[in-house]
């Protein structure tokens, strides 16, 4: 998810003539909602962050899911009309591959498993299967309710849907296993957006703040929140700006974290704050 202020305006113009569902969040909004995560009765650690790299991003990518694998970024990006995924280079942020999403589709998270790409996409109820080195496509599943992030573990793919659960599907027939309720201290934690598994946990960004929530994939209880306010300057982010995209590079213990329409990509270590 999903489009706020100045995409939402894009998106109503390009797609529908309204989305009476989705509310217009202003600057001090974000804000306001930023700080009421953690929730207060939190008691898990927090961490911040340390900048070890900045590389370019392509400023016009609504990122929806990102992935690291064999030293390329993979990035669906959303918007109707919009959606695409991507082979992107690390260094350079160039986009080396690329395949349109048909404009009845909003694209949402991404993951990769045996040789496929998996792609969600927001409204349409349909996850969208490719070759992943082709990017042809090869399939599709269906599945209730909206679709948001994506991302697996060794046995699941793991999918949020705007709500504070967290569904685990079988990759081959995308039945839903099991699914569990992410809380902290009781309180369940909405609007997970896209996901990693990042060394045996569920990290999640939660739409429309600056923080990351880690997960235990067991039972859905909140291990610990990352704080990222302040990694992309204010100044340079446009008006629906909000970070989204996570991927972990685990041959090189290496983590990556974007926004949409981030003109930057980051490569970050965490730095245990209390």
């Amino acid at each position: 998810m999903k489009p706020t202020g100045v995409a939402l305006a894009l998106v109503a113009v390009l797609v529908v003539p309204s989305l009476p569902h989705l509310t217009v969040l202003t600057p001090p909004d974000l804000l306001a909602q930023t700080s009421a995560i953690p929730p207060p009765s939190s008691r898990v650690p927090v961490w911040g962050y340390r900048i070890v790299h900045s590389y370019p991003h392509d400023a016009e990518a609504f990122t929806q899911g990102l992935e690291y694998a064999d030293g390329f970024l993979y990035e669906g990006t959303g918007l109707n009309g919009r959606s695409s995924i991507r082979k992107v280079r690390l260094d350079t942020g160039d986009v080396v591959q690329r395949r349109a999403v048909g404009a009845e589709h909003f694209g949402e998270g991404i993951t990769i498993w045996d040789g496929r790409l998996f792609e969600l996409t927001w409204q349409s109820q349909i996850a969208l299967v490719y070759d992943r080195s082709t990017f042809q496509p090869i399939r599709t599943f269906s599945y209730s309710g909206e679709g948001w992030g994506l991302t697996h573990d060794a046995t699941s793919l793991i999918m949020s849907d705007g709500t504070s659960a967290l569904r685990f599907l079988d990759p081959a027939t995308f039945r839903e296993r099991r699914r569990v309720t992410v809380t902290d201290a009781a309180v369940p934690v909405t609007d997970l957006n896209e996901l990693e598994f990042v060394k045996g946990e569920v990290w999640a960004n939660v739409w429309t703040t600056d923080f990351i929530v880690r997960i235990d994939p067991a039972t859905g209880g909140v291990t610990g929140w990352i704080d990222l306010r302040n990694l992309l300057p204010a100044r340079e982010r446009a008006g629906d700006a909000v970070l989204n995209g996570i991927a972990y590079d685990a041959a090189d213990d290496r983590l990556f974290v974007t926004g949409k329409l981030w003109p930057r990509l980051f490569e970050i270590t965490l730095v245990r704050r209390s």
